[in-house]
């Protein structure tokens, strides 16, 4: 699966989402499922990369969403948009993974003290990460920002990254998070505000490299 550049032409929440369409989807149809992955495969990639900035883990995830998707479908209430709930069930896989690892290295630092002979834990190295929507040009900036988002407290950072970053509109990332619009903003605003003192201060430690 390769990523594709997000378009900001069309709404970016959008499916042929009749009530056939889900029928068909609750019967699992194999038709209707290759349909739905075909048509938010490159949705729910960016999405998960936007997040993990590591292309095989968002590529391991987006078939964990789709596989949650094919299961869990006879849950889906028509009351939102499908595509609203797969983005949501998207960011949640995402979010695990990362809590995941959270925990993992946590684990490692602690078990680490008992000797200081002990090898360091391998990471992998995400330093050439890049988002679809970033110019080449722009890599190291954009590198400097993302690592940035990452300090960004949860709920900030989902808000930011769905709307900044993946393009949806302030509903789109209220119907995604379950929030209301006003919500939204107060995230996306705290957030733009951290991160301009966050990228203040390192362009402050920097600026003589």
């Amino acid at each position: 699966m390769q990523a594709s550049k997000p378009s900001h032409k069309n709404p970016k929440i959008s499916s042929i989402e009749d009530s056939e369409y889900i029928e068909r989807l609750n019967r699992r149809d194999e038709s209707a499922f290759k349909q739905l992955v075909n048509e938010h495969k490159n949705q729910v990639y960016n999405t998960c990369l936007g997040f993990l900035r590591n292309p095989h883990d968002a590529e391991d995830v987006a078939q964990e969403v789709f596989i949650q998707v094919f299961d869990s479908i006879g849950d889906f209430r028509e009351d939102a948009a499908l595509s609203t709930w797969i983005y949501r069930i998207a960011v949640t896989k995402s979010l695990e993974l990362i809590r995941y690892r959270k925990r993992k290295k946590r684990s490692g630092f602690f078990k680490a003290i008992g000797s200081v002979f002990s090898e360091p834990d391998e990471q992998e190295d995400v330093s050439g990460y890049m988002h679809p929507g970033v110019k080449l040009e722009n890599k190291e900036r954009a590198a400097t920002l993302f690592n940035e988002i990452d300090k960004l407290p949860e709920r900030q950072r989902v808000a930011f990254t769905l709307q900044k970053v993946e393009g949806l509109s302030y509903q789109e990332v209220a119907d995604v998070m379950e929030i209301s619009v006003p919500a939204v903003e107060s995230l996306i605003h705290r957030g733009k505000e951290s991160l301009k003192k966050q990228l203040y201060n390192y362009y402050q430690q920097n600026e003589l490299d």
